[in-house]
Protein backbone atom coordinates (compact mmCIF):
# COMPACT_ATOMS: atom_id res chain seq x y z
CA UNK A 1 0.00 0.00 0.00
CA UNK A 2 1.32 3.12 -0.65
CA UNK A 3 1.46 5.91 2.84
CA UNK A 4 2.20 9.29 2.12
CA UNK A 5 2.07 12.47 5.39
CA UNK A 6 1.31 15.74 5.21
CA UNK A 7 3.19 17.96 7.69
CA UNK A 8 0.97 21.17 9.94
CA UNK A 9 2.02 23.26 7.23
CA UNK A 10 -0.30 21.55 5.03
CA UNK A 11 2.11 19.93 2.29
CA UNK A 12 2.81 16.34 2.03
CA UNK A 13 5.72 14.73 1.89
CA UNK A 14 6.92 12.07 -0.73
CA UNK A 15 5.06 9.35 0.09
CA UNK A 16 6.30 5.37 -0.34
CA UNK A 17 5.08 1.74 -1.19
CA UNK A 18 4.76 -0.06 2.20
CA UNK A 19 3.77 -4.15 2.73
CA UNK A 20 0.19 -3.84 3.63
CA UNK A 21 -0.29 -3.84 7.03
CA UNK A 22 -2.34 -2.12 10.28
CA UNK A 23 -1.68 1.61 10.59
CA UNK A 24 -0.98 3.48 13.81
CA UNK A 25 -3.70 5.99 15.22
CA UNK A 26 -3.80 7.70 18.17
CA UNK A 27 -7.42 7.08 20.00
CA UNK A 28 -8.36 10.69 19.81
CA UNK A 29 -7.14 10.92 15.62
CA UNK A 30 -9.72 13.44 14.38
CA UNK A 31 -11.03 10.68 11.79
CA UNK A 32 -11.63 8.20 14.86
CA UNK A 33 -13.67 11.19 16.79
CA UNK A 34 -15.23 13.28 14.18
CA UNK A 35 -15.23 11.12 11.13
CA UNK A 36 -13.09 13.81 8.95
CA UNK A 37 -12.22 11.55 6.39
CA UNK A 38 -12.64 10.94 2.30
CA UNK A 39 -12.48 7.39 0.81
CA UNK A 40 -12.44 7.07 -3.37
CA UNK A 41 -12.80 3.91 -5.56
CA UNK A 42 -10.96 3.12 -8.47
CA UNK A 43 -10.02 -0.08 -10.43
CA UNK A 44 -6.93 -1.40 -12.46
CA UNK A 45 -7.81 -3.20 -15.57
CA UNK A 46 -5.42 -6.05 -17.01
CA UNK A 47 -5.45 -5.79 -21.46
CA UNK A 48 -5.62 -8.51 -23.61
CA UNK A 49 -1.67 -8.11 -24.13
CA UNK A 50 -0.83 -7.93 -19.87
CA UNK A 51 -0.82 -4.04 -19.31
CA UNK A 52 -2.55 -2.77 -17.17
CA UNK A 53 -4.83 0.81 -17.47
CA UNK A 54 -6.41 2.92 -15.07
CA UNK A 55 -9.72 4.73 -16.34
CA UNK A 56 -10.38 8.30 -16.01
CA UNK A 57 -8.44 8.93 -12.42
CA UNK A 58 -7.70 12.38 -12.59
CA UNK A 59 -11.49 12.33 -11.84
CA UNK A 60 -11.25 10.74 -8.57
CA UNK A 61 -8.29 13.17 -7.56
CA UNK A 62 -10.49 15.89 -8.70
CA UNK A 63 -13.44 14.50 -6.32
CA UNK A 64 -11.13 14.27 -3.33
CA UNK A 65 -10.21 17.54 -3.98
CA UNK A 66 -14.01 18.93 -3.82
CA UNK A 67 -14.37 16.80 -0.52
CA UNK A 68 -11.42 17.71 1.52
CA UNK A 69 -12.11 21.16 1.01
CA UNK A 70 -15.45 20.65 2.01
CA UNK A 71 -14.28 18.83 4.80
CA UNK A 72 -11.31 21.36 6.14
CA UNK A 73 -8.75 19.02 4.72
CA UNK A 74 -5.59 19.65 3.01
CA UNK A 75 -5.62 17.08 0.06
CA UNK A 76 -2.75 15.76 -2.64
CA UNK A 77 -2.52 17.31 -5.90
CA UNK A 78 -3.71 15.58 -8.75
CA UNK A 79 -0.20 14.55 -9.92
CA UNK A 80 0.39 13.33 -6.36
CA UNK A 81 -2.87 11.15 -6.60
CA UNK A 82 -2.54 9.75 -9.97
CA UNK A 83 1.40 8.74 -8.97
CA UNK A 84 0.26 7.06 -6.04
CA UNK A 85 -2.67 4.90 -7.50
CA UNK A 86 -0.34 4.36 -10.35
CA UNK A 87 2.30 3.41 -7.78
CA UNK A 88 -0.18 0.78 -5.86
CA UNK A 89 -1.40 -0.82 -9.07
CA UNK A 90 2.31 -1.59 -10.02
CA UNK A 91 3.53 -2.84 -6.61
CA UNK A 92 0.35 -5.10 -6.72
CA UNK A 93 0.43 -6.10 -10.35
CA UNK A 94 0.62 -10.34 -9.60
CA UNK A 95 -2.72 -9.68 -8.01
CA UNK A 96 -4.76 -7.88 -11.06
CA UNK A 97 -6.44 -10.64 -12.46
CA UNK A 98 -5.98 -11.87 -16.24
CA UNK A 99 -8.29 -9.83 -18.76
CA UNK A 100 -11.93 -10.47 -18.53
CA UNK A 101 -11.71 -12.03 -15.04
CA UNK A 102 -11.90 -9.32 -12.34
CA UNK A 103 -10.18 -6.24 -12.00
CA UNK A 104 -7.88 -4.75 -8.79
CA UNK A 105 -10.06 -2.06 -6.82
CA UNK A 106 -8.19 0.73 -5.29
CA UNK A 107 -8.98 2.03 -2.39
CA UNK A 108 -7.66 6.05 -1.60
CA UNK A 109 -7.76 7.41 1.94
CA UNK A 110 -7.31 10.65 3.24
CA UNK A 111 -7.47 10.19 7.26
CA UNK A 112 -7.52 13.74 9.67
CA UNK A 113 -4.90 11.15 11.07
CA UNK A 114 -3.85 13.67 13.87
CA UNK A 115 -5.18 14.16 17.50
CA UNK A 116 -7.69 16.01 18.26
CA UNK A 117 -9.86 16.36 21.52
CA UNK A 118 -12.41 19.17 20.64
CA UNK A 119 -14.32 19.76 16.89
CA UNK A 120 -11.70 21.05 15.01
CA UNK A 121 -9.69 19.98 11.44
CA UNK A 122 -6.84 17.76 12.80
CA UNK A 123 -3.10 18.77 12.72
CA UNK A 124 -1.61 16.24 10.59
CA UNK A 125 -3.25 13.90 7.91
CA UNK A 126 -2.19 10.86 5.82
CA UNK A 127 -3.05 9.66 2.34
CA UNK A 128 -2.95 6.24 1.68
CA UNK A 129 -3.95 4.00 -1.36
CA UNK A 130 -4.75 0.29 -1.04
CA UNK A 131 -5.60 -2.39 -3.37
CA UNK A 132 -7.18 -5.57 -3.95
CA UNK A 133 -8.72 -8.02 -6.70
CA UNK A 134 -12.12 -8.22 -7.23
CA UNK A 135 -14.29 -10.43 -9.16
CA UNK A 136 -16.60 -9.31 -12.43
CA UNK A 137 -19.23 -11.54 -11.01
CA UNK A 138 -20.45 -9.02 -8.83
CA UNK A 139 -24.34 -9.43 -10.68
CA UNK A 140 -23.76 -12.61 -13.08
CA UNK A 141 -26.66 -14.96 -12.90
CA UNK A 142 -28.61 -12.42 -10.35
CA UNK A 143 -31.13 -11.42 -13.52
CA UNK A 144 -30.88 -7.58 -12.09
CA UNK A 145 -31.55 -5.66 -8.88
CA UNK A 146 -34.99 -5.79 -6.62
CA UNK A 147 -34.58 -2.20 -5.18
CA UNK A 148 -36.98 -1.10 -2.58
CA UNK A 149 -38.24 2.37 -2.11
CA UNK A 150 -37.13 3.93 1.33
CA UNK A 151 -39.23 6.17 2.80
CA UNK A 152 -38.54 6.04 6.29
CA UNK A 153 -34.44 7.16 6.21
CA UNK A 154 -32.69 9.53 3.97
CA UNK A 155 -29.34 8.72 2.96
CA UNK A 156 -28.15 12.44 3.03
CA UNK A 157 -29.41 15.68 4.09
CA UNK A 158 -29.48 18.82 1.57
CA UNK A 159 -26.87 21.57 1.76
CA UNK A 160 -24.72 18.41 3.22
CA UNK A 161 -21.93 16.05 2.52
CA UNK A 162 -23.90 13.74 0.49
CA UNK A 163 -22.05 15.07 -2.99
CA UNK A 164 -18.81 13.98 -1.45
CA UNK A 165 -16.98 10.42 -0.55
CA UNK A 166 -17.06 11.21 3.14
CA UNK A 167 -16.91 8.56 5.60
CA UNK A 168 -19.54 9.30 7.78
CA UNK A 169 -22.18 9.16 4.77
CA UNK A 170 -22.16 5.45 4.42
CA UNK A 171 -22.43 3.92 7.88
CA UNK A 172 -26.22 5.81 8.41
CA UNK A 173 -27.07 3.65 5.41
CA UNK A 174 -26.70 0.33 7.19
CA UNK A 175 -29.79 0.13 8.79
CA UNK A 176 -32.05 0.56 5.76
CA UNK A 177 -29.76 -1.75 3.28
CA UNK A 178 -29.60 -4.36 6.14
CA UNK A 179 -33.18 -3.96 6.59
CA UNK A 180 -34.31 -4.22 2.60
CA UNK A 181 -31.45 -6.97 2.23
CA UNK A 182 -33.80 -8.93 5.22
CA UNK A 183 -36.48 -8.29 3.06
CA UNK A 184 -35.10 -10.29 0.23
CA UNK A 185 -33.95 -7.17 -2.06
CA UNK A 186 -30.94 -6.14 -3.54
CA UNK A 187 -30.65 -2.49 -2.20
CA UNK A 188 -32.55 0.54 -1.55
CA UNK A 189 -33.62 3.88 -3.78
CA UNK A 190 -33.95 7.03 -1.29
CA UNK A 191 -36.44 9.05 -2.29
CA UNK A 192 -35.30 12.90 -3.18
CA UNK A 193 -31.58 11.66 -2.72
CA UNK A 194 -31.55 8.50 -4.78
CA UNK A 195 -27.56 8.18 -6.13
CA UNK A 196 -26.60 6.81 -8.91
CA UNK A 197 -29.91 5.95 -10.78
CA UNK A 198 -31.21 6.03 -14.35
CA UNK A 199 -34.27 5.32 -15.71
CA UNK A 200 -34.53 4.83 -19.67
CA UNK A 201 -37.66 5.58 -21.54
CA UNK A 202 -37.70 5.46 -25.15
CA UNK A 203 -34.75 7.45 -26.60
CA UNK A 204 -34.27 9.60 -23.27
CA UNK A 205 -32.05 8.37 -20.54
CA UNK A 206 -33.11 10.09 -17.30
CA UNK A 207 -30.74 10.46 -14.00
CA UNK A 208 -30.91 13.12 -10.91
CA UNK A 209 -28.87 15.65 -11.12
CA UNK A 210 -25.35 15.70 -8.94
CA UNK A 211 -26.38 18.71 -6.44
CA UNK A 212 -25.39 18.22 -3.41
CA UNK A 213 -27.18 14.77 -2.24
CA UNK A 214 -25.97 13.35 -5.01
CA UNK A 215 -22.14 11.91 -5.29
CA UNK A 216 -20.87 13.27 -8.90
CA UNK A 217 -19.75 9.48 -9.61
CA UNK A 218 -17.23 8.61 -12.85
CA UNK A 219 -18.84 5.85 -13.98
CA UNK A 220 -21.99 7.84 -13.99
CA UNK A 221 -20.15 10.76 -15.90
CA UNK A 222 -19.12 8.06 -18.21
CA UNK A 223 -22.01 6.66 -19.35
CA UNK A 224 -23.72 10.09 -19.56
CA UNK A 225 -21.08 11.17 -22.07
CA UNK A 226 -21.26 7.08 -23.59
CA UNK A 227 -25.49 7.55 -23.96
CA UNK A 228 -25.02 11.21 -26.18
CA UNK A 229 -22.72 9.70 -28.20
CA UNK A 230 -24.39 6.37 -28.73
CA UNK A 231 -27.41 9.15 -29.84
CA UNK A 232 -29.75 8.99 -26.68
CA UNK A 233 -31.03 12.23 -24.99
CA UNK A 234 -30.02 12.05 -21.71
CA UNK A 235 -31.61 14.59 -19.15
CA UNK A 236 -30.29 15.52 -15.32
CA UNK A 237 -33.19 16.89 -13.24
CA UNK A 238 -35.62 16.37 -10.74
CA UNK A 239 -36.86 12.45 -11.80
CA UNK A 240 -40.43 11.64 -10.19
CA UNK A 241 -41.21 8.62 -8.42
CA UNK A 242 -44.19 8.21 -11.12
CA UNK A 243 -41.86 8.52 -13.88
CA UNK A 244 -39.32 5.96 -12.43
CA UNK A 245 -42.08 3.51 -12.16
CA UNK A 246 -42.96 4.05 -15.74
CA UNK A 247 -39.85 3.78 -17.37
CA UNK A 248 -38.77 0.69 -19.58
CA UNK A 249 -35.74 0.46 -18.21
CA UNK A 250 -33.84 1.08 -14.69
CA UNK A 251 -29.94 0.67 -14.53
CA UNK A 252 -27.46 1.96 -11.39
CA UNK A 253 -23.91 3.15 -11.96
CA UNK A 254 -20.67 2.67 -10.03
CA UNK A 255 -16.99 1.72 -9.72
CA UNK A 256 -18.34 -2.04 -7.70
CA UNK A 257 -20.82 -2.54 -10.37
CA UNK A 258 -20.12 -0.96 -13.47
CA UNK A 259 -23.87 -0.82 -14.66
CA UNK A 260 -26.11 -3.16 -13.18
CA UNK A 261 -29.60 -3.88 -14.56
CA UNK A 262 -32.54 -3.17 -12.35
CA UNK A 263 -35.08 -6.19 -12.78
CA UNK A 264 -37.58 -5.23 -9.67
CA UNK A 265 -38.53 -1.75 -8.12
CA UNK A 266 -41.08 -2.03 -4.92
CA UNK A 267 -42.51 1.75 -3.72
CA UNK A 268 -45.13 0.56 -1.15
CA UNK A 269 -47.74 -2.20 -2.61
CA UNK A 270 -46.39 -1.65 -5.83
CA UNK A 271 -43.80 -3.96 -7.65
CA UNK A 272 -42.62 -2.99 -11.16
CA UNK A 273 -40.61 -5.36 -13.68
CA UNK A 274 -38.56 -3.89 -16.00
CA UNK A 275 -36.45 -4.65 -19.54
CA UNK A 276 -33.50 -6.37 -18.75
CA UNK A 277 -30.72 -8.51 -20.73
CA UNK A 278 -29.72 -9.23 -24.21
CA UNK A 279 -31.06 -6.29 -26.37
CA UNK A 280 -30.95 -3.52 -23.82
CA UNK A 281 -29.91 -0.31 -23.33
CA UNK A 282 -28.34 -1.12 -19.80
CA UNK A 283 -26.44 -4.16 -22.10
CA UNK A 284 -24.77 -1.78 -24.82
CA UNK A 285 -24.00 0.75 -22.56
CA UNK A 286 -22.26 -1.59 -20.36
CA UNK A 287 -20.20 -3.34 -23.44
CA UNK A 288 -19.19 -0.12 -24.83
CA UNK A 289 -17.61 1.08 -21.01
CA UNK A 290 -16.08 -1.97 -20.21
CA UNK A 291 -14.47 -2.29 -23.64
CA UNK A 292 -13.12 1.27 -22.91
CA UNK A 293 -11.67 0.45 -19.48
CA UNK A 294 -10.28 -2.83 -20.95
CA UNK A 295 -8.68 -1.32 -24.02
CA UNK A 296 -10.84 -3.77 -26.30
CA UNK A 297 -12.99 -0.51 -27.64
CA UNK A 298 -10.73 2.54 -29.18
CA UNK A 299 -9.97 5.34 -26.30
CA UNK A 300 -11.04 8.85 -28.57
CA UNK A 301 -11.66 10.43 -25.54
CA UNK A 302 -8.00 10.19 -23.60
CA UNK A 303 -10.02 8.45 -20.77
CA UNK A 304 -7.41 5.26 -20.06
CA UNK A 305 -3.92 5.69 -18.28
CA UNK A 306 -1.17 3.22 -19.20
CA UNK A 307 1.11 2.09 -16.72
CA UNK A 308 4.26 1.09 -17.04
Amino acid sequence: MYVMKCSRDGSFEEGEVNPYGNIQLSPSAGVLNYGQGLFEGLKSYRKEDGGLLLFRPELNAKRMMMGAERMCMPCPSLHQFVEAVKQTALANKRWVPPHGKGTLYMRPMLLGSGAVLGLAPAPEYTFLVYASPVSDDYFKGSGGLNLYVEEEYDRSARLGTGGIKSICNYAPALKAMGRAKGRGFSDVLYLDSVEKKNIEEGNVISTPAARGTILPGVTRKSIIEIARDHGYQVEEGVVPVDQLLDADEVFCTGTAVVVAPVNTITYRDQRVQYKTGVGSVTSELYSTLVGLQRGVVEDKKGWTVEIS
